[in-house]
């Protein structure tokens, strides 16, 4: 069953460590069956209990599920692993159309802004116990969040929008504690939450965001926080529509005490209103990321919370990396402030992309997702042979198990640098690999 690797340990940590390292080796292979607990606990001379707790670690961390009798295997993409390595090698001339990335053409140089900033960071050096965050920067992003009628709060500075999140999470769950995820949903987020020993209970998207009744079966059933996405969700496009978010706040209405991270994914590269849940719970937080629209090699999001939630945030920041460079952030505060970004004319560039794709692909019979933002989702039903038939006809997409636990298989175009004289080819080699039709909703 586990061919010649020893698991060994006395105490549940220790068997618990000894599996993960198997698995981070490649000794234990995604989906592999583990021993039985009294096997096991027999093997090793120890109590059965010692291997349930080690068992249940494990499945706390992420890294083994167990279906009942059925017995305990070792992840399909265990959080050891890291679902970024679930991706297509781009052989040469293969039109890459999967990494996610923003359209380098619409990003704005930084050049500038940069020199500028490091000008002004000689004049007025930043030195230890100096404030954290650009007085600026917190002005621009406060006024646009009270405009799109986020709650009043002071803002912090993370690392992106991943690293904002990590620390609200650890701000207030402890492990074995469960988060409502979207599914199909962010693969570094699906990676995350069990890497901090959180349990993941997945939530349905459809094209206007979490299914609320999913929500609330996620809710009752114990999840202790809630992480949505506004505006450009990744890998579906979905865009939180006024009537969802309505039912959305009705669901969170029954669980104040929860807590509910927004990730406004889509900022500055979409133009559609954006419908905050922020404030309807006790503990929140909403999170921007300047990634998509200024450049992904930034590493700056800024994150607005709850008094106690921001203070925690920044209270474990201190004691970290201190602050993220504020030449960072004086450059970002000039990119914003000049308007170096036409989130309309961005927006639009991104919508012709998605659309030309989208109704080549309808000419066809296959139905495909992208309400916003930069990627296209098409459910299939052999996500395997899809994406190796596509490489053979010289498209690189994304597979869908980056993204998904419980979802149906599917697969991700990222349109952000396709030519609308390439959605007819592309869309002809989906047809061509899926055949005609009958494909299934994500949902």
């Amino acid at each position: 069953m586990l061919g010649e690797y020893p698991i060994k340990g006395r105490g549940a940590a220790d068997i618990a460590a000894s599996i993960e390292r198997a698995v981070g080796a490649g000794e234990l292979e995604p989906g592999q069956l583990l021993p039985p607990m009294r096997e096991l606990a027999e093997r090793l001379g120890v109590n059965p209990n010692t291997v349930a707790a080690a068992y249940r670690t494990l499945r706390e961390r992420g890294v083994i599920e167990t279906a009942g009798r059925r017995g305990s295997r070792v992840r399909a993409t265990p959080a050891t692993t890291g679902r970024e390595f679930i991706r297509v090698e781009v052989p040469e001339g293969v039109r890459d159309v999967s990494s996610g990335n923003p359209d380098p053409a619409l990003l704005p140089s930084l050049a500038g802004v940069f020199a500028a900033a490091a000008e002004q960071g000689d004049r007025e050096p930043v030195l230890y116990g100096d404030a954290p965050v650009e007085p600026e920067l917190a002005r621009l992003a406060r006024a646009e969040l009270d405009a799109d009628g986020v709650p009043e709060g002071p803002v912090a500075v993370t690392s992106g929008s991943l690293d904002a999140m990590e620390r609200v999470l650890a701000a207030h769950l402890r492990p074995g504690d469960a988060v409502a995820v979207e599914d199909p949903g962010w693969g570094s987020l699906l990676d995350l939450v069990p890497a901090l020993g959180l349990r993941t209970i997945p939530v349905g998207v459809d094209d206007e965001g979490p299914l609320p009744e999913d929500v609330r079966r996620a809710l009752a059933g114990g999840a202790r926080a809630l992480i949505v996405t506004d505006r450009a969700q990744n890998p579906t496009g979905a865009a939180l529509s006024a009537t969802r978010a309505r039912a959305l706040r009705s669901v969170l209405a029954e669980h104040l005490e929860i807590l509910l991270i927004e990730d406004d994914h889509g900022h500055r590269i979409v133009d559609l209103p954006l419908h905050p849940l922020a404030g309807r719970t006790h503990s929140w937080a909403f999170v921007r990321s300047a990634a998509k629209a200024y450049g992904p090699d930034l590493r700056l999001a800024v994150l607005t919370a709850d008094p106690v939630t921001l203070d925690r945030v920044r209270g474990r920041q201190r004691l970290g990396p201190g602050w993220v460079s504020r030449i960072t952030q004086r450059a970002v505060a000039r990119l914003w402030a000049d308007g170096a970004v036409d989130t309309r004319e961005v927006a639009a560039a991104y919508g012709r992309r998605r659309n030309a794709l989208i109704g080549a692909l309808a000419k066809r019979g296959i139905t495909a997702h992208g309400r916003s933002g930069m990627n296209v989702w098409i459910s299939v039903p052999d996500e395997t042979g899809a994406v190796a038939r596509l490489l053979q006809a010289g498209w690189a997409v994304a597979p869908g198990a980056r993204f998904r636990m419980s979802a149906p298989p599917g697969i991700r175009i990222t349109v952000s640098t396709l030519g609308e004289d390439e959605a007819g080819p592309l869309a002809e080699a989906v047809a061509s690999v899926l055949g005609a039709g009958g494909l299934r909703s994500y949902v």
